[in-house]
């Protein structure tokens, strides 16, 4: 057996938010997980989706200039960084079509 594992003392693991973490505990808490957390409502990860279709992060490398034109006219618009770039985007890609 390995000395690292941790042993009980008087019962208790130790406390976690004013909770002894005993035996009894530590099963409610694996029967909770093996039922797959019942009542329980989860996100999916990462930032709210923008739009219905899929979406992925681009990197783009400007110059300190390029990037001081793209700020001042978000601030002045009262749009992010982000806003201001697609909108960029979506006039130019218009232009084209």
């Amino acid at each position: 057996m390995n000395d690292n594992i941790a042993k009980p003392v008087n019962g208790s693991y130790g406390e976690i938010g004013g909770v002894d973490i005993t035996e009894e505990v530590i099963a409610r808490l694996v029967k909770n997980a093996e039922d797959q957390f019942p009542g329980a409502t989860f996100r999916s990860p990462g930032r709210p989706s923008r739009t219905d279709e899929p979406s992925r992060a681009i990197t783009v490398r400007l110059s300190e200039s390029e990037l001081a034109a793209v700020m001042a006219r978000a601030e002045r618009e009262h749009r992010t960084r982000s806003e201001a770039i697609r909108a960029a985007l979506a006039e130019w890609a218009h232009a084209a079509a």
